[in-house]
């Protein structure tokens, strides 16, 4: 399903998602019919990302903790850490699997610009495949090798497609981070300069703006995303003025898994 209408970003309330299944279960099924959603009024204390994990799930543990921070630092192991634009790109695909989802929660953002851009990546890549069908297969038949070191005994990398696939032909996962692509060795020599050429074509997709949606986050405000199907993004922001986001990440299939016994409990008595 792409994004098609763009009245679906107004954030929801937490206090109703937080306290009516009915309200619960329109903001999951955004998730799962779209790959993101926002909601608003979030508290803005440390930790408060998780808490609306235990709505649905279990927050994803990684070196960076249950949460992590997204701000400046004066010696940054991330760019997200900078005030610069970040281009669009899926979290994490040197982990295997990936995180499949993310949750961003503002806490302070007085800066100017620092705008969330969000991009359909299955919307792209479907497009790819019916524009350039030779780009499509390449990008989902070969191995791109992605990888991470860190802080100290951290060096994590995964051989996955940009493209991935299920054995009957649907899209599972889009995986795009130019940060952490490795050298290319799975790809044949003879197919390495289309193969750029494919991937390059999906680069110039990933910033049009035809694709992307755009917002500002402000305090108490949260986003939560599919890691598998969007991309996200941010343009530069000043130095002047506090830019503060918390993030976490969980998994799918809890979030999946409650919002179909939501809808089970609501389709049985629909004044719970």
């Amino acid at each position: 399903m792409g994004w098609s209408v763009r009245s679906f970003i107004d954030p929801m309330p937490y206090s109703k998602i937080s306290s009516e299944p009915q309200s619960q279960a329109a903001w999951l099924s955004m998730v799962r019919d779209y790959g993101f959603a926002l909601t608003e009024g979030v508290p803005l204390h440390n930790g408060a990302v998780t808490e609306l994990v235990k709505l649905f799930g279990f927050v994803r543990e990684t070196e960076y903790g249950r949460w992590f921070e997204v701000r400046s630092e004066a010696n940054p192991i991330n760019l997200a850490y900078t005030n610069q634009g970040l281009q669009g790109h899926t979290d994490n695909p040197y982990r295997d699997p990936v995180p499949t989802l993310q949750l961003l929660a503002c806490l302070e953002n007085e800066a100017e610009g620092g705008e969330s851009i969000l991009i359909d990546g299955f919307k792209i890549v479907q497009i790819l495949k019916e524009e350039d069908p030779e780009a499509f297969r390449l990008l989902s038949e070969y191995c791109a090798r992605f990888e991470f070191t860190g802080k100290n005994g951290v060096f994590l990398k995964s051989k996955r497609p940009v493209i991935e696939l299920k054995p009957d032909g649907e899209l599972a996962c889009v995986r795009f981070n130019n940060r952490s692509t490795a050298p290319l060795t799975d790809v044949p020599y003879e197919k390495v300069q289309e193969y750029l050429c494919a991937y390059r074509r999906l680069m110039e997709m990933v910033e049009n703006n035809e694709f992307q949606v755009r917002f500002r986050l402000n305090p108490g405000a949260l986003l939560i995303l599919d890691n598998t199907r969007v991309l996200h993004a941010r343009s530069s922001f000043s130095s002047n003025g506090s830019r503060w986001l918390q993030g976490c990440y969980a998994d799918r299939d809890g979030l999946l898994s409650t919002l179909e016994a939501l809808e089970q409990k609501i389709a049985l008595d629909p004044s719970k």
